[in-house]
């Protein structure tokens, strides 16, 4: 039930990571992000071209890429955060302490912090905030609060949160919207309005057009933002989103696609940079349903599909052959498992009593044609038939993810450290595996991180030889910078870009 509910909440904000499905190619995906020269002017405006825009800004409440996007470390804050590769680091805490048995973690806050209504935080805020998440199933982030015993507040500037059990991912999850701080009792409506802690707040949205962010002059931290202000363009359509840039209308355009990345490099008005992220482009098998319950036919099916064609195909960052990418702890290099061998595919659908074989592959609309039509060519050439059932999301959701009424299917899940889907029998891919399940359990149990790291990629070796699932693509994203922006993140844009140190030079 944790997990499940898990899912839904990472699932349905894919509609905005699915928008940078095509924006995945481009410069090598180490290429430096620009360093400005000139003096930053701290008056300037950043306009941002983005893709999705919120439905509301209550974050708690709501679901999707395209609230954590721009609200997490801009507007809202946590006790921790996570870097750009994904490590954990303090925030709202200028310190923590996890006792040695891995149950009872100890913050300290740091002095000063006030929210931007003035307000000063307490540990009070903290734990009024965090139980709300804990208690209430309703509140985003519930499920990675479960496993918390009591949350306690032994003095204003100190939390303690004791567990039920030890979680590896317990302190991850704080960095996300479970472990966001707001003010104890306050009445203001997080639909259009905010009262965080960031280095920004909310000046204007334009709904329908644009969010606008102003430099909290008051915020805590060390250093102040490094822009005035920052306005989100909302721009849905990609050849749209290059116009507005080549206009100059935009000083950093995101989710650039691939295709039309060109006109931007030979304007010589902008710098690409290419980002890593934890977007898993998977292409889902019904493991509980004839005749994807046979590993000898879902192993064909791997073995049929040309990846590094694929790839080229849809401008993804990289190939992927398990369920844990690179950022992620765990990651192992799995391309051994299944490389491209439709012979050998061939042969394994003929002992399965396969030799011709029907499926339909039910894709949300919104991801294109590309990669069916590549899963299509790929599929026909070892006897499969693929038929494309392009529905829209709310129907992907109820048919495949709800129900489980599919045999195929394909969305790119962005969540970072989500291999529990797959030691989870009732999540939609149908796997049941108690080995794997036993040792993702233990790798949460597990104290040190890097006998945990072992521990999953173990489990993740035995989900891709178990052909659970096949990953097509580990996802990147472009990014288009006017030569006077420094700082712009450059990996994980899609779940979030932290704006503090983004400086505009004169």
């Amino acid at each position: 039930m944790t997990r499940r509910f898990r899912g839904l909440a990472l699932l349905t904000g894919l509609a905005a990571a699915a928008l940078a499905l095509s924006a995945c190619a481009g410069p090598s995906s180490d290429s430096p992000a620009p360093t400005a020269t000139g003096t930053p002017d701290p008056n300037a405006t950043l306009t941002v071209g983005l893709v999705l825009e919120p439905t509301n800004l209550d974050i708690r409440r709501t679901s999707g890429a395209a609230l954590e996007q721009i609200l997490v470390g801009n507007v809202y804050e946590g006790l921790v955060t996570r870097t750009q590769d994904n490590k954990v680091t303090e925030r709202l805490a200028e310190k923590y302490d996890v006792s040695a048995d891995g149950l009872t973690y100890t913050f300290t806050l740091h002095d000063g912090v006030t929210f931007h209504s003035g307000a000063p935080l307490t540990s009070a805020d903290v734990v009024s905030s965090l139980q709300a998440v804990k208690d209430d199933a309703t509140l985003q982030g519930h499920a990675e609060l479960a496993g918390i015993a009591s949350i306690a507040a032994p003095d204003a500037k100190s939390v303690v949160i004791t567990l039920t059990a030890p979680n590896q991912n317990f302190l991850f999850s704080l960095t996300g919207v479970a472990g966001l701080v707001y003010a104890s009792g306050d009445t203001t409506d997080l639909k259009d309005a905010e009262n965080g802690t960031g280095p920004f707040t909310l000046k204007n949205w334009s709904k329908g057009s644009s969010i606008t962010f102003a430099r909290n002059d008051a915020y805590w931290g060390e250093k102040k933002a490094g822009v005035a202000e920052v306005v989100f363009d909302y721009i849905p359509d990609f050849t749209a989103g290059v116009n507005a840039a080549l206009d100059g209308s935009l000083d950093v355009l995101t989710a650039v696609d691939p295709n039309l990345a060109p006109q931007l490099e030979k304007s010589g008005q902008f710098a690409l940079t290419t980002g890593r992220t934890t977007d898993k482009g998977t292409l889902a098998f019904n493991n509980a349903k004839a005749p994807l319950d046979d590993k000898r036919v879902r192993e064909a099916l791997r073995l049929a599909i040309d990846h590094d064609a694929l790839v080229e195909a849809v401008g993804a960052g990289s190939t992927q052959y398990g369920p844990i990418p690179e950022l992620d702890p765990g990651y192992e290099d799995l391309s051994s498992v299944a490389p491209y061998d439709p012979e050998k595919a061939k042969q394994l659908l003929k002992e399965a009593g396969h030799e011709k074989l029907e499926l339909t592959l039910t894709i949300p609309s919104f991801y294109g044609t590309t990669v069916p039509q590549v899963l299509v060519s790929d599929f026909q050439k070892v006897g499969v038939t693929l038929k494309v059932n392009s529905v829209e999301f709310a129907a992907w959701l109820d048919d495949v993810y709800k129900n489980h009424d599919y045999d195929l299917s394909f969305v790119l899940h962005v969540e970072s450290r989500d291999f529990g889907n797959f030691a989870n029998p009732d999540y939609y891919f149908g796997y049941n595996n108690p080995e794997v399940q036993k040792l993702y359990a233990q790798a949460l149990a597990e104290l040190d991180e890097k006998k945990s790291a072992t521990l999953l990629a173990q489990a993740a070796r035995i989900v891709s030889e178990d052909h659970a699932a096949d990953w097509l693509y580990n996802g990147a994203t472009i990014t288009a910078l006017v030569p006077g922006v420094s700082g712009f993140p450059k990996d994980s844009i899609n779940s979030r870009i932290d704006l503090l140190d983004v400086t505009v030079a004169k």
